[in-house]
């Protein structure tokens, strides 16, 4: 690994995991529960590990655009991944299919409205960190990987 490369991976840092295994219900809202319960648990470094379930509507922002689409229909989770800690919100992406198996995805701005169910597992490092510095680089807030102080 040249030295360019192990200072971009400076900041990794490893912990035991924990698992919460969550099940939305039909009209929750999938983006902001999950937040939610990662806030009030104090998960800092949380991530999806896996999702499975259908929603109704979606809105998502597509590769290197600013316009948000908004979908509305009957869609299966197909993928969902991302993190959930760090800065105001996560950085959440997903695919979902339509009733032809048609796939969409982008980034995830919100109002995925659960139809039947979400089966959500959130994975969470423990004595690890996740914030979102602006990147001098991209220009965006990226994610940092830090170990976290100890609690006295």
């Amino acid at each position: 690994m040249c030295e360019a490369d192990s200072r971009r991976h400076a900041n990794v840092a490893s912990g035991p995991l924990q698992c919460h295994p969550l099940r939305l219900h039909p009209g929750d809202e999938l983006y902001s529960t999950l937040l939610h319960y990662v806030r009030a648990n104090s998960l800092n470094a949380a991530f999806i590990m896996s999702c499975v379930g259908s929603v109704v509507s979606a809105d998502l922002r597509m590769a290197n655009a600013e316009v948000i689409r908004h979908l509305e229909g009957h869609y299966e989770i197909v993928s969902l991944v991302g993190t959930l800690s760090g800065g105001d919100g996560g950085h959440l992406h997903i695919s979902l299919s339509d009733e032809h198996g048609d796939v969409i995805g982008g980034h995830v701005m919100g109002n995925l409205v659960v139809y039947t169910t979400a089966e959500v597992i959130i994975g969470n490092v423990e004595g690890v960190q996740f914030s979102r510095p602006e990147d001098p680089e991209t220009g965006y807030d990226e994610l940092m990987i830090e170990k976290a102080e100890a609690k006295r």
